[in-house]
Formats: structure tokens, sequence, C-alpha cells
């Protein structure tokens, strides 16, 4: 008994197990089946997925586009001093008809002539328009009309952190120079090397070359989203670009007076978000604010009772997203006039009024 009993395990050993049904093989009636090709895949959402190579592509053809469209537009800058041991050279970029271009202050420093060199590598001269040194923008304007296509201004306000762009600087001979990055922060105040206040800046990596100051940022569009500046110190292979949405009103002011007319509250800010859970306790529906992260001693701010962490929501009737809505509240009908700012403190909603002084210029 027990031998045929071993003789029968050897006899079941030896036949091919059968295989059993498992539930996770049992796909529902209807299932569909996608097989990768090894091409973009569509899915639901938007997303895709795409092999190394055609990415790489993607992203150069983006960056050729932009500088193919932009390239035209910027100009180099070199200023006619008297002494020759001291010129510098900078970049532009030709923002209206007429030969109107847009650079930073400190490119066009101690000269009133300029020599410009367009892309083609044709030259002409130049006289200052406006100037204004706390946003480090200046316009200047070629002596003769030239038919030069003009660059245009995109809205900073949709940049986000993250999001390519792209720094061109002055033409070099023929060609112009090219680097990329992405958008590291938004909103940035920062003080210059004499000191004076810079504020709505754009930080990227795409760094700076010798001679790109005043030069456009763009976006994968190959529209200006940002002008690139370079005078901030210790700041190497980075780049610091006003926003777009500042020089627009920038260039309005130096186009109608020569200079900016601004009033001044005293404090150093810079753009934050709102955070969920403080807009649904306040009830702001805005994303954005502007943050308090110092007050000046003795400043309008300081003696209407704002403090360090403060985020001011709005002005009279003007929201306050961002560094560019406060310089547009602060302009020069703003001198001496008292406006209700709507603050959030400490999770609670409050109104503060404050007086704007004129903002002193800065030679």
């Amino acid at each position: 008994m027990l031998k045929g009993r071993k003789y029968d395990l050897f006899a079941r050993a030896r036949r091919p197990a059968r295989r059993r049904a498992h539930e996770i093989l049992a796909y529902p009636d209807g299932a569909q089946f996608v097989f990768d090709t090894g091409r973009a895949i569509e899915v639901e959402g938007g997303y895709c997925a795409l092999p190394d190579g055609d990415l790489l592509d993607a992203y150069s053809n983006a960056v050729v586009r932009a500088v193919e469209r932009i390239g035209p537009s910027v100009v180099r800058i070199h200023p006619m001093l008297d002494d020759p041991r001291f010129s510098g050279v900078g970049s532009g970029f030709v923002i209206a008809e007429g030969g109107l271009i847009l650079t930073n202050s400190h490119v066009i420093q101690g000269a009133n002539r300029y020599v410009v060199i367009t892309a083609e590598g044709r030259s002409f001269t130049a006289r200052c328009v406006g100037d204004d040194p706390d946003t480090d923008l200046a316009v200047i304007k070629l002596d003769e009309p030239v038919d030069i296509p003009p660059a245009r201004l995109g809205d900073s306000k949709k940049l986000r952190r993250g999001q390519l762009v792209i720094a061109i600087g002055a033409p070099l001979g023929f060609e112009a120079t090219v680097t990329t990055g992405v958008v590291s922060a938004l909103g940035r105040s920062l003080r210059a090397e004499r000191g004076r206040l810079i504020e709505d800046l754009i930080q990227t990596d795409a760094a700076l070359n010798p001679g790109n100051s005043g030069g456009p940022l763009v976006n994968s569009t190959g529209e200006v989203v940002g002008i690139a500046t370079a005078i901030i110190a210790g700041t190497q292979g980075l780049c610091f670009a006003v926003a777009a949405n500042t020089a627009r009103f920038v260039i309005a002011e130096l186009l109608a007076h020569g200079h900016v007319r601004r009033g001044s509250i005293g404090l150093v800010a810079q753009q934050a978000p709102i955070p969920p859970a403080l807009a649904k306790a306040t009830g702001v529906t805005q994303p954005y604010a502007v943050y308090v992260a110092s007050v000046d001693a003795g400043g309008p701010a300081l003696k209407a009772g704002i403090q360090v962490g403060d985020l001011l929501v709005a002005a009279g009737s003007q929201a306050l997203t961002g560094l560019d809505d406060l310089l547009r509240a602060l302009d020069h009908h703003s001198i001496g006039r008292a406006t209700d700012f709507l603050v959030i403190r400490q999770a609670r909603l409050m109104t503060v009024t404050i007086t704007p002084r004129q903002r002193r210029r800065v030679a």
C-alpha cells in the first residue's frame, strides 16, 4: 500500500502542472490595450511621453525660433566717451518704430551720445530720451529713422518658476550671443553695486555674457518678458532681469517726461503667493500679494503702522498681485494723497492708510 502511494506521487510529479487562472489576468470587457511605438503617446490630461531625442529637438527648435524672431531687434550700444579707455559696451533692443531702443541705465551712464550697431552690422548714432536708475532702464533714440523690426513686450505676470527663458546679448559681428535657462524666482528686490534698490526682478540661471546688459530676456515664443541687468554683485552664472510689465510703465513715463515720477511709501517688498488657507480665512481671492520684507525708518509705511511680514493685497481699488502693480499704484498722482491699503496680518484683513511721498531721484 505504501509502495502504491509512492508510485502515485511520482506519477503526479511527472504530469505537467495545470495553469491556474488568476483574477489579475481577467480583463473586463471593452478593455483597450496601447502598445508603445517609441513615439509620442497622447493620453488623457494632455500629458505625453516623448523619447529623449524628440525632447531635445523640441527644446532646440523653441530656442532657435525665439532667437530668429527677436534677433533682428537686438542692437549693440557703445557710449561715446571722451576717454576711450573707459568706453564700455552694452545691449539693447528696438521697442517701437522710429528707432526707439530700450537698454540699461548703467549702460548709458557717462555719455550723451552713443553708437548703435544693428544685427546687420550697420552703425548709427543715438541720443538719450530718458533714464531711470531706480529700475536700471533707459530709452535712447536713433538720430535717423531706420527700418528695424521692433520687439514685442510680453506679459511678465504670466511667468512661472521653472519656465524656459532665453537671454540674448549684443551682436558681435553678425551674430548674437544666446544663453538659456529657467525662471528661478519672481518679484525679487535687490540692491545694486551703488546701493540703489532695483525692484520687480526676474531671477534665472540663463547666464549673462559680457556686454549682454540691456538685452532682452524672452520666452519660447520670442516675447520680451524681461530686460537683463548685470550690475548685481556676486551673481556670476545668474541673470537678473527687470520685468517687462515694469518696463512698460517706465517706458511710458520716460517718453512723456524724460524721467519717472513716482511716489514712495518706504519699504522693501517682493511678490509672494497667498496660501489657500489664509485666502479662505480672509476671503481674498487673488493668488498673489506683495510681501513686506523691510520697512524704512521714518518712512510713510512705518508711520502708518505697516510691519515686516504684512501682505499688501490692494491699494485703493487696485489689486496688488506683484511689485509692478505696486509701482503703478505709486505713480505721480499718489504723491501726498492718502491711500487705503488692504493688508493681511496674522490671518486678519485690515485697512491701513498711507500717504506716499515723492521718491527721491537717484543721480
